[in-house]
Formats: C-alpha cells, structure tokens, sequence
C-alpha cells in the first residue's frame, strides 16, 4: 500500500474509531491504529499509547494523508477529567501531527459545542476544537449527534434496560436526537480525507431525521413487549449524581438538551444518500 493511502487513527478500538478504520480498510487506505489499551484489531497496524506524546509514535505514522482524533470522554472522574482526557490529548495529537508531516487533523465534536457552552464535556470539547484551529492544520471538526449502529453506546445502554424488562425515560421524553448511521459517518470522514471542500470546516454531524425520544424508544424495541416507564427528571438526576443510574450528569443533559441541526448542509456538501434511522434500527447492521 503506498504511503499517500494511510490514515492514522486514535482510539481506534472504539465504536466510532473502529468502524471508521474498518470503513477505511476496505476502502483502500493504509490504518496505523493509536490505542491506549491493547486489543485485537482486524485491520490495519496497531500501536499503544497512552496518551499520544510518545517520540516513537512519530515514526508510525509519518505523512499520514490525516490524523483521525476520536479519543474522547463523555463523564469524568477525579483520576480522568475532561481537561485531560479532552483537551491534553488533543494537544497532544497536533504537536504528533506537527513532527510526523501529518497535515491535516479531522476531529469528532460534540452537537451543541459552541463559545456559550456550559456543560463541562462541551466547554471541553469546544477548547479541543480551539486548539486544532489555531493550530495551522488543515481541519475538518465534526460535531456529532448521537451516532448508531451496531455496539453504540445508547443502544447498549437500553439494550442493558430491555434485558431487564423496562426501558426507562428520563423526564417527559419529549426532547429531540437526530441520530446518525455510523456508516455513514464513515463516508463522511474519507470524503474529509480526500476532498478540499472540507478543508477548515466545522460541520454538525447529524442524520436526515429529528425524532422525539419517545418515539425513537418506541421504534428501537420495534413491537417487543418491553415496558417503558417516564422517570421524573429530578430522580434521574440524583441517580446520574451518584452513578447509579445509565447516564452521566452531562449525558442526561445532553439527551435532554434537543440538539439538532439543519441536515440539509451536510448532505449539500457531502452529496451522501445518508441512511434513515428507522431503517438502521431494522437493518442487521445494528441487531
């Protein structure tokens, strides 16, 4: 494979870094895999690192067409705070990509992130973003809704809820997601990789539908007799307060928060048929 083919990737074991690379790796492209925590990986070539500082990492992934940064935290602890997890390691990767020739940086945000924000993942999210534009990278920042397919994180989230027999919904359930296949973020991404039109761009990743929870509860059980019960907010608050509960303080505040975005700009300039998630959610992509 020649040089000008490879791409680099952090986290590259996780649901979005994975499915990207393997996206990739049948596409044509080279994958050099970043990863904190060896694990088997079926494509590509793998280095550990624990947080993308190390000289020899320079070597592996030398003129790289681009470095794909999707590392990122969406809780914190004392020992793993969102400062380090999210906006060190993203220094990090433009000082890596600064000394192995690596051009250009395409980076996963969060919907929402903005100079206003108040949530502490999104603060850190938008101070990452900060970073790779003054930077002197080309860029390309994705701001992602919540992205589906096989082994999500939401999924598994109410696919833990129905094993149990309840899917329960934090508050009314009547806020706003606008899920987008994984598949086709992967599109995406290579045509970030190798069209200039993406070049310097903050774009909102987001699918071609905006669903009320509810009714995105009710098409992901798809006619099961699964119960879904409404919680009052306050007692999903104190539950994600004291991590009892299957979201995060700024998880449920980001559920809670309707997101959404005009779609219409990405697929303009994507020219992607992008995938409905109702039929995500039948396809056996995702079961």
């Amino acid at each position: 494979m020649e040089k000008s083919k490879q791409v680099s990737i952090t986290g590259a074991n996780g649901f979005v870094g994975r499915n990207i690379g393997e996206f990739l790796s049948k596409n044509g492209f080279n994958v050099v895999n970043i990863v904190r925590k060896k694990k088997a990986i079926a494509f590509g070539k793998t280095i550990v690192s624990k947080s993308f500082s190390e000289d020899r990492l320079v070597s592996g992934i030398k003129n790289s067409l681009a470095l794909l940064h999707f590392i990122g935290k969406g809780s914190q602890t004392v020992n793993s705070d969102y400062e380090t997890v999210n906006v060190d390691t993203t220094k990090n990767a433009i000082r890596l990509c600064k000394k192995a020739s690596v051009k250009k940086i395409i980076y996963i945000s969060g919907l929402g992130v903005n100079q206003k924000s108040t949530l502490g993942y999104f603060i850190s999210k938008y101070k990452a973003e900060q970073e790779i534009i003054k930077s002197g990278l080309d860029y390309t920042i994705l701001r992602a809704s919540y992205i589906i397919g096989k082994g999500d994180p939401l999924s598994k989230i109410l696919h833990a809820q129905m094993k149990r027999g309840t899917i329960v919904i934090p508050g009314s359930g009547n806020y706003r997601i606008q899920p987008i296949f994984v598949k086709d973020v992967a599109k995406v991404v290579m045509k970030s990789i190798t069209e200039k039109k993406f070049s310097n761009k903050i774009l909102d990743l987001v699918g071609a539908d905006t669903v009320i929870y509810n009714h995105f509860i009710k098409d992901f059980i798809r006619g099961r007799r699964i119960k879904i019960r409404n919680i009052d907010f306050e007692h999903a608050y104190h539950e994600a307060m004291h991590n009892s509960g299957p979201f995060g303080v700024d998880d449920l505040s980001i559920l809670v928060g309707n997101y959404v975005s005009n779609h219409k700009k990405l697929k303009r300039i994507s020219g992607i048929k992008f995938t409905r998630y109702k039929d995500v959610l039948k396809s056996s992509s995702f079961s």
